[in-house]
């Protein structure tokens, strides 16, 4: 039998996505091919916006179009956080949460049997479940390791602790097993979690405990870490992480807004002063590293002063990159009910702006990389004999060659293009 997988939304998505269809490869399944029709199709959600919710549906209506008589299976966030919503989701057959998953085999084997609809959301425990583990990923020359699931923050626009449930730490001994398994195939590890900067706060451990695993496994050449929080990015870790040689010096730090009384009504955990220390720490201690970030506009009772302010302060920091995006009103969460929400048009003309100012820092500090010496870890040929990957510090590059997939390359940047620079191998 054969099974598909569709998966929106994160890198912790991603990587459960994998571990479903690892588990289901054990169970004597094939992974479908392009073209063919799936006897099992599992949409793994994600509901972090109302957007996204949508996507979900379409998703699973397009899956039954093209696999009229598989197995449609919907897990993930959705569920978890809106299990009454996905229940009139009647293209489904089994609707299973983020808590229960390693009883996936045992529903499509009942399902096959019985054809009686399954919905079994449970709710989360307080314990990390470990058990899960991954051999790869697809076709991917780096892998995500998930260290930590759940989040403790409750941002009043956010919905996720509720899809999640609260912090729970995979254990160290398991994070080197499978960093172990990893490093038998991949080169670059990547660290991910639901609020990773919180990695083992229930178990006594940290974020750097975790890094240090990762980076000891054989053949792991490269550990890079999802987003972090920044009042979690203490100058202790920031230090410790200096003297992992295999640590890669890319901070994604999600700064949201770059003013303080709109972070205030975000209940973020911090504020502009205490995010610009963080970034002058990284870089008086890292060589050439990247600072990269998430920044929301038009929260709720943003006024014209304050994203002024936000924006003033993103052109200050100077991100190497940038995801800008519009708040977007989220059923269940404080923000959704806030007085003075911002019409769809201003929105869109912060959006622009913000843009526009982010995509100039991300010129600047492209053209900051000229000259340098740098390693490749390159993951695609884009054009005949053209190959594309990242830097250490995750700037996106190209160089020429041939056959260099999975390998890493001594290379200078050369120049700085839309998007990324041109190397030529040292």
């Amino acid at each position: 039998m054969k099974a598909g997988i569709a998966t929106l939304g994160c890198k912790v998505n991603q990587y459960e996505s994998q571990v479903m269809m690892e588990m289901l490869l054990s169970h004597g399944f094939e992974k479908v091919n392009e073209g063919q029709q799936a006897d099992v199709f599992i949409v793994n959600s994600c509901t972090v916006t109302a957007t996204g919710d949508k996507k979900v549906r379409q998703t699973i209506r397009r899956a039954r179009r093209e696999n009229p008589n598989a197995v449609i299976i919907l897990t993930g966030c959705m569920p978890q956080a809106f299990p009454e919503e996905c229940c009139s989701i009647e293209e489904a057959d089994i609707i299973i949460g983020n808590s229960n998953r390693a009883g996936l085999p045992d529903c499509i084997e009942q399902f096959m049997r019985t054809h009686q609809r399954i919905i079994d959301i449970k709710p989360h425990g307080k314990a990390y479940v470990d058990g899960f583990s991954i051999s790869g990923m697809n076709e991917r020359t780096r892998a995500y390791i998930k260290i930590e699931d759940g989040c403790n923050r409750f941002c009043t626009y956010c919905i996720i602790p509720y899809a999640r449930g609260r912090v729970r730490s995979r254990s160290i001994e398991d994070i080197t097993e499978e960093s172990r398994r990893i490093g038998k195939n991949y080169r670059e590890v990547v660290l991910v979690g639901i609020n990773l900067s919180a990695y083992g706060s229930d178990i006594g451990a940290g974020l750097l405990d975790a890094v240090r695993a990762a980076a000891a496994a054989e053949g792991i050449e490269r550990v890079r870490l999802g987003s972090l929080e920044p009042d979690l990015t203490p100058d202790e870790l920031i230090d410790g992480l200096a003297e992992i040689p295999e640590f890669c010096p890319q901070f994604h730090l999600a700064v949201q807004s770059g003013c303080d009384e709109t972070l205030r009504r975000m209940n973020r955990h911090y504020n502009t002063s205490q995010f610009r220390h963080v970034c002058d720490k990284i870089r008086r201690t890292f060589d050439n590293p990247s600072i990269t970030t998430d920044i929301m506009v038009g929260f709720a009772g943003e006024t014209d002063a304050e994203f002024a302010e936000s924006l003033a302060f993103a052109r200050e920091i100077g991100f190497a990159r940038s995801h800008v995006f519009a708040y977007s009103r989220r059923k269940g969460t404080r923000a959704d009910s806030f007085p003075n929400q911002v019409d769809e048009h201003i929105k869109s003309l912060r959006s622009d702006e913000m843009m526009k100012a982010t995509s100039a820092s991300a010129a600047e500090f492209l053209n900051s990389q000229l000259g340098l010496n740098v390693k490749i870890l390159a993951e695609r040929e884009v054009l005949p004999g053209i190959f594309e990957g990242y830097t250490e510090n995750y700037t996106p590059a190209r160089i020429s060659g041939e056959n260099l997939c999975g390998k890493i390359i001594d290379a200078v940047v050369a120049e700085a293009c839309d998007g990324y620079v041109m190397c030529s191998a040292i």
